[in-house]
């Protein structure tokens, strides 16, 4: 697994969220099976059924809370620059069309748009500068031109 770049808060955030699925979360979905594992036929209990689903989901989001923080490289935005870099909020022209996103993890930011530096946007901007125009293979195969039209900080 690559890094992912996370602010501090972030990680502090994805951290608690971890402890807190590792305990009181498990514990509640463990009540919740052995409950319904007490009503009797498990075949046809959907009670159980949804419980075990729920346990399933729990888990599934704490292994990947533990990969992305043991992954995770954490520090602070670099501060105004003209170039992109990880952490920054990043303002491209596609197709005559301006955007902007954040530059890393979506677990950073919720009320943006957010490409990891792997993605192939990401990976195309990473490191242009200010005025740069830089061409990406998107999923669907056609070779798209983005222009870097500003960089931020991102708070």
């Amino acid at each position: 697994m690559s890094k992912t770049w996370l602010t501090q808060e972030a990680a502090d955030r994805l951290q608690s969220e971890l402890s807190e699925l590792e305990t009181t979360g498990r514990a509640e979905v463990i009540k919740k099976i052995e409950a319904a594992r007490a009503e009797g036929d498990l075949k046809e209990n959907g009670g159980y059924h949804a419980a075990r689903e729920e346990q399933g989901k729990l888990e599934a989001r704490i292994r990947q809370l533990k990969a992305l923080l043991e992954n995770a490289e954490i520090g602070t935005p670099v501060g105004a620059s003209d170039q992109v870099n990880p952490g920054m909020k990043v303002t491209v022209e596609i197709m005559g069309k301006e955007m902007q996103f954040l530059l890393g993890s979506r677990e950073i930011a919720s009320d943006l748009d957010v490409y990891s530096e792997q993605s192939p946007l990401g990976a195309a901007v990473l490191g242009a500068k200010i005025g740069e125009s830089r061409t990406y293979t998107a999923p669907n195969g056609k070779s798209i031109t983005v222009k870097v039209v500003a960089t931020d900080i991102f708070v």
